[in-house]
């Protein structure tokens, strides 16, 4: 599944109409959108309305990005997926990273928001998707990355399937073996994320990607869009 990612109502639609079977919300283009920085700084309330906005104007699947969760707690993160369900997504995103620096946390304290999130999906909406993002390759630039790495991505993989993940989204990996041993190894489907340097979307399905986002990516494009169109006239 390929998921062009939107920021709002509007651009969900637009996604639909070029042939979308499902919406990925992105997180920092949501924060853009609404002049916030990435980092949850957007209010929670807030992210949860626009998520619901797109659940309204669209007749296809949502699933959010919910960052890291929205709270300290696990049990606040918990909350967090309650809300997004009231909202109407069916799945979301969720961080192993903090906020406030992008730092990891601990794998144990990671799985216990993991295993919060299902606990609060499965009394909600039985079989809402908790994607498991890890943000082991956005602790060192792209030409740092090695096996090591992804031997860290599979420890916290494992960890966060027992907690009842369902999927696992790497982001920033782009060498495409690497990916390929991510995808070979990981107990969970492998989501990636396509940048300018990622390989292509056929080369992702045949190293066994099961999912791959755009992220900010979309929005940029707009804007550049955007831009352009107003110098044209300025």
């Amino acid at each position: 599944m390929a998921l062009f990612n939107a920021w709002d109502a509007g651009s969900a639609r637009a996604v639909v109409k070029g042939g979308a079977k499902a919406v990925g919300t992105g997180s920092w283009s949501i924060a853009a959108a609404h002049g916030f920085e990435d980092g949850e700084k957007i209010p929670r309330e807030t992210n949860i309305e626009i998520v619901h906005s797109i659940v309204e104007s669209v007749d296809v699947p949502v699933t959010a990005d919910l960052e890291s969760g929205y709270s300290a707690e696990a049990v606040g993160v918990g909350e967090t997926v309650r809300l997004n369900i009231e909202a109407g997504a069916i799945g979301c995103n969720l961080e192993d990273s903090q906020p406030a620096d992008g730092g990891l946390r601990s794998i144990e304290d990671a799985a216990e928001r993991y295993r919060a999130a299902r606990r609060a999906a499965d009394g909600a909406c039985p079989g809402y998707f908790i994607n498991a993002r890890t943000d082991v390759f956005a602790q060192r630039p792209a030409d740092e990355h090695d096996s090591s790495m992804v031997e860290e991505a599979l420890r916290r993989a494992k960890a966060f399937a027992e907690a009842g993940a369902d999927g696992l989204f790497v982001p920033f990996v782009t060498d495409l073996e690497l990916i390929r041993q991510l995808a070979r190894q990981s107990p969970l489907p492998l989501n990636v994320m396509r940048v300018s340097t990622t390989p292509s979307i056929a080369d992702l399905s045949a190293a066994g990607v099961a999912r791959i986002s755009h992220g900010p990516y979309p929005y940029l494009i707009a804007m550049s869009a955007l831009e352009s169109a107003a110098r044209e006239i300025a």
